[in-house]
């Protein structure tokens, strides 16, 4: 398995997104996987939607990390969106989430979507990196702050 920069481009970065909903949100991710990586808008939406409806994928201290199998993906992709204004997930610990990490995985999914999926956990777990991805003001900025922290 790689480190999460090998998997989240600088083109993947969405600042200051704004999103009414989850379900705005994940329309927002599809639209966004189909211009810069064609794979299907509903696709994308409509996985990422599934997954959530069998459960919240919110971690709690403002972050979320939606993730499913993707018809037509070629290779796991994550796509950061940091919400402006952050948005009710049903969070453990009632927080809005301001941190989205998306994990797309192409289907059928192998074991380096678990172990991906761990990493982000692990490290949106930490208080320093969250700070530290908060005060990044561009996309080369917040990769940077990726690539250092799992370095």
């Amino acid at each position: 398995m790689g480190t999460l920069t090998d998997y989240l481009d600088e083109r993947d970065i969405l600042l200051d997104l704004h999103a009414r909903d989850k379900r705005e949100l994940f329309e927002a991710v599809g639209t966004h996987m189909e211009a810069l990586h064609g794979v299907p808008a509903h696709a994308v939406a409509t996985a990422l939607q599934r997954r959530e409806s069998a459960g919240t994928t919110a971690l709690g201290c403002g972050v979320a990390i939606p993730h499913a199998r993707v018809s037509g993906l070629r290779q796991i992709r994550i796509v950061y969106a940091r919400l402006a204004p952050a948005l009710d997930f049903e969070t453990p610990d009632g927080q809005p989430v301001c941190d989205v990490v998306t994990l797309m995985v192409p289907t059928p999914a192998s074991q380096a979507h678990l172990d991906v999926l761990a990493q982000v956990a692990s490290l949106f777990s930490d208080a320093a990196f969250r700070a530290a991805l908060h005060a990044g003001r561009s996309a080369a900025q917040i990769r940077r702050s990726f690539a250092q922290w799992t370095a």
